[in-house]
């Protein structure tokens, strides 16, 4: 890897912290559209405005730039779901992401659609530490009775994971079975109400009594 050059005196920013937001937006919009293997850091230096130097400067590079995306990915998870927040509403507001923030969405997909193992798989530990507090989300409602003892918790979350990512990964599948357009802001609210009806009826809701 090369050594990581200083920007030149011109190239310098005022605000380096909106030239980082910068290069942290225009990175979401190239991974959203080409994924980590084909995403490119001219390309994301050209989308932000900037030097090409600069997203090395500020990241050491794209494996650097799409670590500090997870990382800003994370604050706005805790965002979304604040500790108390419960799951069906938690995960109503997973989905509307889709809305929020489509490339980030869209990164997300693109990055289970490019794996060939955890070898090169660049976010796997931060990734999957994050999401094991789910996992123990619905293990302590297992616990509680919430759950059937034969439910998998870790299968769990992944699928309601992939539910909440639907509008983005199966739009096809859900035009041709609604007749809807899957990413207007209408259909994408009204998927996430059902994403957090399901979860309820599921039993994913401690402060709603069970029904048998």
């Amino acid at each position: 890897m090369p050594a990581r050059r200083s920007p030149e005196p011109h190239e310098r920013q005022r605000d380096p912290e909106r030239t980082r937001q910068r290069i942290l937006e225009a990175a979401a919009a190239e991974f959203g559209e080409h994924g980590y293997a084909g995403a490119r850091t001219r390309a994301i230096a050209e989308r932000a405005g900037v030097n090409q130097q600069l997203v090395s400067y500020y990241f050491g590079g794209k494996e650097g730039l799409y670590r500090a995306m997870s990382q800003q990915w994370e604050q706005r998870r805790e965002g979304l779901a604040p500790p108390g927040t419960p799951l069906p509403d938690q995960l109503r507001n997973f989905a509307l992401e889709a809305l929020r923030s489509p490339a980030g969405v869209r990164m997300f997909a693109w990055s289970g659609l490019q794996w060939t193992g955890p070898d090169d798989d660049p976010d796997r530990a931060e990734r999957s530490r994050m999401l094991g507090g789910g996992v123990d989300q619905l293990r302590e409602l297992q616990a509680a009775g919430r759950l059937p003892a034969e439910v998998d918790p870790a299968c769990l979350q992944v699928m309601l994971m992939a539910a909440c990512m639907a509008t983005t990964t199966l739009p096809h599948v859900i035009e041709g079975l609604t007749g809807a357009d899957p990413r207007s802001p209408a259909f994408v609210a009204h998927f996430a109400d059902q994403v957090a009806v399901l979860a309820r009826l599921i039993g994913l809701d401690p402060q709603e009594p069970q029904t048998s």
